[in-house]
């Protein structure tokens, strides 16, 4: 998938006010530094266990399973940091990816941002992406209507949105980050029977990203005015997903 601002396969990062690492504002506050209200947190009672708070709020994405588009089997798998870190941290490291992750260098600075996915409150859920079962991509499945995106936009309940980056340069420039964008939405939408939206937003000025995403089966919904930068926000509806 394009990236926020440079080629089209590098990854798109979380680089905005839904989950900005180093900004000190509250509109750039971590996701994972909001706590959700114990009133709300009742509301999501019974269902599986993940994440610290014992909910689940993104409908056990580890049991989504595959599915099938022109390149092969695409599955999500949650990662596992004593399996995944080295390969994530290498990722990372590519030069094309870390201008917008900004997680190079030793593997500390990508296990804590996993590590604070993983021991969190279940909002955001790290994956590898599979293809065939060979690691590919990396993909953060996050509720947008429980971060600080939604502070940006007319959140709705239960919308879900998504980050990528595709891992090996031999899987960049092939198309895939559109075949792989519509393949994640499908999941979202087919195994969150709650969700009737997936979000992205990418930097406006990156044509090659908001094109992707249209061939994807998003919509351009609205510019919005995030603390770093002029994102196009890309939703993909349940009601038009077998018409775009």
């Amino acid at each position: 998938m394009p990236p926020t601002d440079a080629s089209t396969d590098a990854g798109t990062a979380p680089r905005t006010g839904a989950r900005d690492r180093t900004g000190s504002g509250a509109d750039s506050q971590d996701t994972l530094d909001l706590r959700l209200p114990d009133d709300f947190l009742a509301l999501f009672a019974g269902g599986a266990e993940t994440g610290a708070t014992g909910e689940d709020l993104l409908d056990g994405v580890g049991d989504w399973g595959p599915k099938a588009t022109p390149v092969g089997a695409f599955q999500l798998a949650p990662v596992r940091i004593d399996r995944d870190l080295p390969l994530i941290t290498r990722w990372m490291n590519d030069p094309a990816v870390a201008a917008f992750w900004e997680l190079s260098g030793p593997g500390t600075a990508t296990q804590e941002h996993l590590r604070a996915q993983l021991d969190g409150d279940g909002r955001s859920v790290p994956c590898l992406g599979l293809l065939d079962g060979t690691p590919m991509s990396y993909w953060e499945i996050y509720r947008a209507d429980l971060d600080p995106l939604a502070r940006h936009y007319p959140a709705r309940l239960h919308d879900t949105g998504i980050h990528l980056l595709i891992g090996g340069v031999a899987h960049r420039g092939r198309g895939l980050g559109t075949i792989l964008l519509r393949a994640v939405s499908d999941l979202v939408l087919d195994r969150r029977p709650s969700c009737a939206r997936v979000v992205a937003e990418p930097d406006l000025r990156n044509t090659p990203s908001v094109s992707a995403f249209l061939s994807a089966g998003f919509r351009f919904s609205a510019e919005v005015e995030l603390p770093d930068k002029k994102a196009a926000l890309m939703v993909r509806d349940r009601a038009l997903r077998d018409l775009l």
